[in-house]
């Protein structure tokens, strides 16, 4: 785990990533993967709650998949997962017996997807080992800006790992890791209590977030 952190805070993921998955203009950018993502995670309808009980305000996340000609990506695997308003993923905390804030969803005939969540946080990385040394050493800090991880994969497409950053953050110039692009800032929209975009009522603040994806074939 600290050699993945030492390679992630010095910039060499991100750099091994950029080189590796250049894309042609108009494409989604790729970013880090980082190392909570989870194989087998737990699968959703659309519109489902993927929260299980994670702090954090309500979010409804909708979007399209499409290709880099405009065409619509049916059956695309969104595996997606967030740290919670107490910046920690699921897969932090002892005894879960279910995952949190994570799970994965296919999108619709139409490229469509949506799904609630909690709204994204900052959060640190690792400091209790050899790379929270070499931070303090740099005079740097361990934040991360608030994001949405996504993994999307479909039939004749390249897969794309990437985050979604919430624009605003005050870690987005100074990612610890070096992962922030800034086609994939984009904006939580707060709303007051009232019907979400799906119908259903909530009874305090929500957020909306709304994201396209291009990929690009394979």
């Amino acid at each position: 785990q600290e050699f993945i952190l030492l390679s992630d805070t010095l910039g060499l993921s991100m750099l091994v990533t950029a080189m590796n998955h250049r894309r042609p203009p108009g494409c989604t950018e790729a970013t880090v993967l980082g190392p909570f993502h989870v194989e087998d995670n737990q699968r959703y309808e659309l519109g489902a709650d993927i929260t299980n009980g994670a702090p954090g305000d309500p979010c409804y996340v909708r979007g399209h998949v499409r290709g880099l000609d405009g065409e619509a990506v049916a059956g695309a695997e969104l595996q997606v997962w967030q740290a919670d308003a107490d910046g920690f993923y699921d897969v932090q905390y002892e005894g879960l017996d279910q995952h949190r804030a994570r799970g994965t969803l296919h999108s619709a005939a139409d490229g469509r997807f949506h799904f609630k969540t909690v709204v994204a946080c900052e959060y640190p990385v690792p400091t209790d080992g050899p790379g929270g040394k070499m931070l303090k050493a740099l005079g740097r800090h361990a934040w991360r800006p608030a994001h949405l991880h996504f993994m999307i994969a479909a039939p004749g497409y390249r897969r794309l790992i990437t985050h979604i950053f919430r624009n605003g953050d005050r870690y987005l110039d100074s990612d610890a890791v070096f992962g922030v692009r800034s086609s994939l800032i984009a904006d939580w929209v707060r709303h007051e209590p009232g019907t979400m975009p799906d119908g259903t009522p909530s009874a305090v603040p929500f957020y909306t977030l709304d994201f396209d994806f291009v990929l690009e074939t394979e």
